[in-house]
């Protein structure tokens, strides 16, 4: 594996000549060519270095979502320092809680923001003002090296409280290269995010990979299913990144033809999708939809379909530099199709580590080998499933049960809109099913008995669920992850 960074790369490809005059960065309120974008992300790193930014040093982004935000980005990745963005709206127990955790050095925010309550524990020479920095030459960090930190992130927190998830330049640079080798993704490609940039995926995929690439990166304010047929004209993105969730909220939504002409590529990640959705999705845009898997701690993405040859219900085939496999319960490897396993990821994607509660602000390792928990099966072409969570099986009487195969089953139901089953305590059986299911509007008439057939025709009898709730919608968390835990929790809760 090269030595090199994306800091590095950036430093000499943004200036060639090949990309002179070229749309690098954009929102509804500026753009930047690829020069422009060199001079805004080395000037910025010069001036955070004169303020006493330093390699190694922990950079808490407190700003709100735009260009600017993500020139602060590369520009602290580029003065050799570590980005953490925070999430708006995190509030202030939380906020200090990843403070100390992650051992946040300095803070850069916009005046409009010196009141805020999330950050009164921050001193007010910790602070770094955007519009105050004294002036400097331009920086470009070319001392890094591959183990160096270059980003922070938190974990949704699905299964508890957020976890910090420190990563690498090594594991940035290998995750860039795989995504683009794996997708084709160039020059010629404009994309449309609307993922958040706090989350791997809206980093390391949608802005990172791209501006090595050369391709262009608008990034929209927010994410409303009813403003995207007007985004999508404007924009006319190549590539477009959602959730499942956000899919599914535009399917209520007319695109004009015009505006998806360009379309090459709709990738879906971050969270399980079903086949139903996914073949909704693919008829309503009139495209493929390529689904993928990865996870922050193995920096961002491990597996995509193929663009040109999906398959549905598949997260795909291995990126290029790292390795996936399946390991079984006594830690052997599982070889062969349709075996199914806990998913491992090695390689150089693999994080530095989790930032330990109450720790000195170093990551723990996760060794050679990361752990996923999740199940899954490749196939006789090396297409890999994603089965079940380790955590989330149901134990009823001694069987394991997947969730995710009942989930499968009742979204095949005419008139459910979404579903999600989990495990409620038992004193006969220890744990029995309980689905909650979303109906279409005007689909009151699904009823219980209806769910139950579904679920008999495909599956055994200890998989029916001992009880239906049908809600209005599912909880998610801050990502559009379908909230599992806090589901469970209302349930043990009496709810």
């Amino acid at each position: 594996m090269t030595s090199a960074t994306l800091v590095t790369a950036f430093r000499d490809r943004w200036i060639a000549a090949d990309r002179a005059g070229r749309l690098a960065l954009a929102d509804d309120t500026q753009q930047l060519d690829y020069p422009a974008l060199h001079a805004a992300v080395g000037g910025l790193a010069g001036r955070l270095r004169a303020a006493g930014v330093r390699r190694g040093d922990r950079v808490a982004l407190a700003l709100p979502r735009s260009a600017r935000m993500a020139v602060a980005l590369l520009a602290t990745m580029a003065a050799g320092a570590c980005p953490c963005p925070l999430e708006p709206r995190l509030g202030p127990e939380e906020t200090q809680r990843r403070y100390r955790l992650a051992r946040l050095g300095w803070t850069l925010l916009e005046a409009g923001q010196a009141d805020d309550p999330s950050l009164a524990h921050v001193p007010p020479e910790r602070r770094l003002d955007l519009d105050a920095l004294p002036e400097a030459a331009p920086h470009w960090d070319d001392g890094l090296g591959p183990d160096d930190a270059s980003f922070l992130l938190f974990t949704s927190g699905s299964s508890g409280k957020p976890k910090g998830v420190l990563q690498n330049h090594r594991g940035m640079w290998a995750n860039a290269s795989g995504v683009i080798a794996h997708t084709a993704l160039g020059p010629a490609d404009r994309l449309l995010v609307v993922m958040p940039l706090y989350h791997t995926n809206g980093v390391n995929n949608q802005l990172l990979a791209p501006l090595l690439a050369g391709a262009s990166v608008h990034l929209a304010a927010r994410f409303r299913a009813d403003e995207m047929p007007a985004l999508m004209a404007r924009v006319r993105p190549t590539i477009f990144t959602g959730v499942p969730t956000m899919y599914s909220r535009m399917l209520g939504e007319r695109f004009d033809a015009d505006a998806l002409a360009g379309l090459r590529l709709l990738r879906c990640g971050s969270a399980p999708i079903t086949e139903e959705l996914h073949r909704r999705i693919e008829a309503h845009f009139g495209r493929a939809l390529v689904n993928s898997y990865g996870l922050s701690e193995a920096t961002c993405t491990s597996t995509i379909n193929p663009p040109l040859r999906r398959k549905i219900g598949s997260v795909g085939t291995p990126l290029a530099g790292q390795s996936v496999f399946l390991q079984a319960a006594d830690g052997s490897r599982v070889d062969g199709p349709g075996r199914e396993g806990e998913v491992c990821v090695a390689g150089p994607v693999l994080m530095s580590g989790y930032l330990v509660e109450d720790g000195d602000g170093e990551p723990q390792s996760p060794g050679e080998v990361l752990h996923s928990g999740d199940l899954g099966r490749f196939d006789e072409d090396g297409y890999l499933f994603i089965t079940g969570r380790l955590k989330d099986v149901i134990i009823r009487g001694g069987e394991n049960l997947s969730p995710k195969l009942i989930e499968e089953a009742l979204v095949e139901v005419p008139g459910v809109a979404d579903c999600c089953v989990v495990g409620r305590a038992d004193a006969d059986l220890g744990e029995v099913p309980v689905a909650f299911v979303v109906r279409r509007p005007g689909a009151e008439a699904v009823q219980p008995a209806a769910l139950s057939a579904a679920v008999a025709a495909r599956l055994s009898r200890i998989h029916q669920p001992a009880d239906y709730r049908f809600v209005d919608a599912l909880p998610e968390n801050a990502v559009g992850k379908v909230d599992r835990k806090r589901l469970a929790q209302q349930l043990a809760a009496g709810g």
